[in-house]
């Protein structure tokens, strides 16, 4: 049995996925992914690893500015974790975009890696208050 993460540990994780110079680096992103990982988008596509890579590799430079709150985090075996957060994207024509996510994060005996993305665009104006605002959602 693995010993449960601390927040801390698998928020940095998750975290460096969102920095640019990891998401252009195949090696690094391949490091943090899971073989079978599916992510789930906001967009409503859903991708594999490979697709994720190659999608990360090719990403531009300017994607906007992200910023995440309200990290929870909840064991759900004895190896893996549920990470839940919300983004926000801001753009510079000034529009943005609040994203609910989900992450599943499984220990293989060496290391955490991220084997399910789960992504929903948050459009309920009750939700859609971002940092520390968002009520309870319950389990």
């Amino acid at each position: 049995m693995t010993s449960v993460p601390s927040i801390e540990e698998i928020q940095s994780l998750e975290e460096a996925l969102h920095r640019p110079e990891i998401r252009r680096s195949r090696k690094a992103v391949e490091t943090l992914l899971a073989e079978g990982i599916v992510e789930f988008g906001a967009s409503g596509g859903v991708c594999d690893r490979t697709t994720i890579v190659d999608v990360l590799a090719q990403e531009s430079a300017d994607e906007g500015d992200l910023r995440t709150a309200n990290y929870a985090l909840r064991p759900i075996s004895n190896d893996a974790v549920l990470l839940t957060y919300q983004t926000e994207r801001l753009y510079q024509d000034g529009s943005k975009r609040c994203v609910l996510r989900s992450s599943v994060w499984e220990h293989d005996g060496l290391k955490w890696q991220c084997s399910s993305i789960k992504a929903q665009s948050d459009c309920n104006p009750r939700y859609n208050t971002f940092i520390g605002a968002a009520p309870d959602r319950g389990p």
